[in-house]
């Protein structure tokens, strides 16, 4: 079994930082000059589920992100723990949007990059922190979709059994894919990055669509008026 997988990358603002942090007073957007960036610290097991599914079934995994052009740093970051391409969705039209419309370009993001087996992202974002988007891609592409998993096992048929947790229980679903799953932190542990992957993910393929790269975008679904 052979699977093409995507994993929702985020750059958030330092956690660290987050006092320095402010609320534009018109747009109710987050000021975050001065504050460096990260990856998102939940899409960072996401991704470490990817390279392990891609170690078991030697799977290909794309990484997908909507951010600024500086967020290349942060997905150059990601690709050296194992991934093999990055997208970046990158628009002045997408900024200033909430989760509804994040979601609507990382949907459109992931049909655009390729057909994808399994969409994986972090349960939430660090600076957000609304757990709204992995379910909401998962309603615009019309897949099913699990959040707060815990375990996840790929079965012989093509389905996977996960594992979430809610209200302080497990319980188990076995899903059909094309999936999109959301993971908790504690379903893995994040391994380090070697010297040479970092060199590596400096060469490897990583793609900016902006709006205009979309033939069918529904611009009312978009940036701060989506």
């Amino acid at each position: 079994m052979e699977l093409n997988i995507a994993v929702c990358v985020k750059s958030v603002p330092d956690p660290e930082l987050y006092s320095n942090i402010t609320l534009d007073p018109v747009t109710k957007t987050l000021k975050r000059e001065g504050v460096n960036a990260v990856v998102n610290p939940a899409d960072k097991h996401a991704l470490e589920l990817a390279i392990q599914l891609k170690e078991q079934y030697g799977a290909s995994v794309t990484l997908i992100s909507m951010g600024p052009p500086d967020a290349q740093k942060q997905l150059r970051e990601a690709l050296a723990y194992g991934a093999d391409a990055a997208v970046l969705l990158s628009d002045r039209k997408f900024g200033g949007a909430d989760s509804l419309a994040t979601s609507y370009i990382l949907a459109q993001g992931a049909k655009k990059a390729g057909n994808f087996d399994l969409i994986l992202a972090g349960n939430e974002s660090a600076d957000g922190a609304t757990t709204h988007v992995p379910s909401q891609i998962g309603e615009w592409l019309d897949l099913p979709h699990v959040m707060e998993v815990v375990d996840f096992k790929l079965t012989e048929e093509g389905s996977a059994i996960v594992r979430k947790k809610a209200d302080g229980k497990y319980y188990e679903f076995e899903v059909q894919l094309p999936a999109v799953i959301a993971v908790a932190k504690e379903i893995n542990k994040v391994r380090i990055p070697k010297i040479k992957d970092i060199f590596a993910a400096k060469k490897k393929p990583l793609d900016i669509y902006a709006a205009e790269d979309f033939a069918d975008l529904d611009l009312k679904y978009v940036g701060l008026q989506g």
